[in-house]
């Protein structure tokens, strides 16, 4: 198997059952509210780490999406952290997903 073939295995997303969207959207939602719980305790680089495990969890569960890079970086952006960014956009690649394997195959 060459690197191009073991790359796109690699970011192939998986199909999207209802297990797996359950277990995003807890992910999503888990990451959101620890965010808001730990927020006011201040403690330095916790709230990116929980955003590095989400954004490598979701990746897992539901499939690398581009719209996990600018949640990811709006994370990092002080008072804005605190809104439900990650359950707001597992939401969206689960119905962006979801939306692609009904459609028919491009002939």
């Amino acid at each position: 198997m060459h690197l191009p073939e073991k790359l796109h295995s690699l970011f192939r997303a998986p199909s999207v059952t209802r297990t797996r969207m359950v277990l995003a959207l807890a992910i999503a939602v888990a990451a959101d509210g620890l965010q808001l719980l730990l927020g006011p305790l201040g403690w330095a680089f916790i709230d990116q780490a929980i955003d590095f495990v989400a954004m490598i969890l979701l990746s897992w569960v539901i499939g690398f999406h581009v719209l996990f890079l600018p949640t990811f970086v709006v994370e990092l952006i002080p008072l804005l952290e605190d809104l439900p960014t990650w359950t707001a956009c597992t939401a969206a690649v689960i119905a962006l997903r979801r939306r692609e394997n009904k459609l028919p195959p491009a002939k």
